[in-house]
């Protein structure tokens, strides 16, 4: 069987995620042959539990120039993602890289344009698209059956963290080491997931609230107002300090509304378009029957197995890729509008001002504190 061999750059959370994945046999179709961290237990943890014909690098920059491999895994923390994938690029390899793209838009256009001179195949980890509720609300909206969306709440907040888990690296929860706290780490999933499903917004007024419940710099409560072009509302909410938290997707449109509970798809159906019912019914107080059914599903929800798998797949044979890299600045756009809006306290337009919000990133990283903590990798096994 033909196979890729792939170089891992990063092996904190995510990186050992993906070994652990490769070693329980998920990935046929994928050879790690090449890893690389600068942390030497990570380097040591590696070697230990890939063998000795891995070849082991201190740096992604090594990695990248000594042909191990024919494509990399970025996990590296956000502000790398596009210059590694750039460096990747322009070393002839194709490239898989974690979530978010980057911290700033203006980055990820440079990631973006340098993978399309490359004629490389290139994907981003949203493994959140192969599980089956978000396919289901993707195929239906898409599908143009409920009409016209007017309405999107998503209430995200079960990414519950305690203060270990914020202490666990230095770049952690910073400014300059991280770029942003609950949009930049756990959110871009959602905001991926937001843009695909629903399309983009035109305005955002978002509340950014820093270290209202941990001790760190950035945001971990965050409420969001959108506008989309159609004259649909939304709003977003997400904090990673609610406990237990709540995970609510609707999508009220105008046959019904489509209720995710994360785990479960439920449909309110209409009988009749309700703008059409509103203008022609006789009776101010008449309402429709509305028939309310669990939406049945495959069943799948395969995460970071099937997107790395996806990603051999297009490499060996031109099939798709669960989500193209260069799709990674649609879901970024999102969270760079929603602190620009939260940082001037007024609502942004879409598409906002890049350099502006470049600006404002770059005094947030001049102030930005350097944490003295002790590195921790934590096992991410059950937490998506």
């Amino acid at each position: 069987m033909a196979k890729i061999k792939l170089g891992i750059i990063g092996i904190g959370n995510m990186g050992t995620g993906h070994i652990g994945n490769y070693l329980a046999g998920l990935n046929p179709e994928i050879e790690i042959t090449a890893v690389a961290d600068l942390r030497g237990d990570r380097r040591e943890f590696a070697r230990s539990r890939l063998g000795a014909s891995v070849k082991i690098y201190e740096d992604g920059d090594g990695l990248i120039g000594s042909g191990a491999c024919d494509s990399v895994l970025i996990a590296v923390p956000h502000y790398g993602h596009p210059p590694f994938a750039i460096k990747s690029f322009a070393a002839g390899l194709n490239v898989m890289c974690e979530k978010p793209a980057g911290v700033y838009t203006l980055g990820v256009r440079e990631m973006n344009e340098a993978a399309k001179k490359s004629g490389k195949s290139f994907g981003m980890m949203f493994n959140q698209r192969t599980n089956c509720v978000y396919r289901k609300m993707k195929e239906i909206i898409s599908g143009g059956g409920m009409g016209e969306i007017k309405r999107v709440n998503w209430i995200i907040t079960d990414w519950y963290r305690t203060d270990i888990y914020y202490d666990s690296g230095d770049w952690r929860a910073t400014w300059d080491g991280e770029g942003g706290g609950v949009l930049l780490n756990q959110c871009p999933h959602n905001l991926d997931l937001l843009q695909w499903i629903c399309g983009m917004p035109s305005k955002v007024r978002a509340f950014c609230h820093n270290g209202k419940w941990h001790s760190i710099e950035v945001e971990d409560d965050v409420t969001a107002y959108l506008e989309y072009p159609n004259g649909a509302t939304g709003v977003f909410v997400t904090t990673t300090a609610d406990l237990p938290g709540t995970n609510r997707f609707e999508i009220t449109a105008e046959m019904g509304r489509l209720v995710c509970d994360g785990k479960k798809l439920y449909m309110d159906k209409l009988e009749t378009n309700e703008r059409e019912f509103c203008k022609t019914a006789p009776g101010g107080f008449d309402s429709q029957p509305t028939e309310t059914i669990e939406v049945q599903t495959d069943g799948e929800n395969p995460q970071h197995a099937a997107v790395l798998n996806a990603f051999a797949a297009n490499i060996l044979r031109g099939e798709p890729l669960v989500a193209g890299g260069e799709e990674g600045i649609h879901g970024l756009m999102l969270s760079n509008a929603m602190h620009l809006s939260s940082w001037l306290d007024k609502t942004v337009e879409l598409p906002f001002d890049e350099s502006l919000f470049l600006e404002e990133l770059n005094k947030r990283r001049a102030a930005s504190v350097k944490k003295d903590v002790k590195n921790i990798t934590f096992s991410t096994d059950g937490t998506y």
